[in-house]
């Protein structure tokens, strides 16, 4: 039971956590200034600017990097860890999300009147842009830095 409490004392872990929640808060702000409404699948799904992944990767990065140190091997897998992530959000999950949405589009005009096939859409917000990407990597930063000087 001690090992959990430490796990919830760990500032890298929980820094990281913090920066993602905080893109998924920014998620549901953009939605609502795009929309008018607030979205609570935009609040707590994939996609989406800023990145959560992006924010929550570099976070943990960047909090390895002050605490171990720019050379350290922890701060290199983190990083590693984190150019893969971004990779796959802007390339394997957005294509995947354009995928889908093509099969929507397919499915809408071609059988909407004619067969009876199942009506549940392929979810096709699943990857972000690179600026999205971008963005949750620098809030990510952000977010390390700050709690660096605390």
């Amino acid at each position: 039971m001690q090992a959990l409490g430490e796990i919830f004392r760990n500032p890298i872990l929980l820094n990281s956590f913090l920066a993602c929640f905080l893109a998924q808060g920014i998620k549901g702000v953009v939605n609502v200034f795009q929309n008018g409404k607030l979205d609570f699948r935009a609040v707590l799904g994939s996609g989406g600017m800023p990145s959560s992944h992006s924010a929550l990767v570099t976070a943990l990065a960047a909090g390895v990097g002050q605490a171990e140190g720019w050379d350290s091997t922890a701060f290199a897998i983190a990083t590693v860890f984190a150019i893969i992530v971004m990779y796959d959000a802007t390339g394997v999950r957005q294509a995947a999300g354009k995928q889908a949405k093509l099969l929507n589009q397919i499915i809408e005009e071609l059988f909407h009147d004619e067969h009876h096939l199942n009506e549940e859409r392929l979810k096709e917000l699943l990857g972000h842009t690179p600026v999205q990407v971008f963005a949750g990597c620098a809030l990510g930063i952000a977010v390390a830095v700050v709690a660096a000087w605390n």
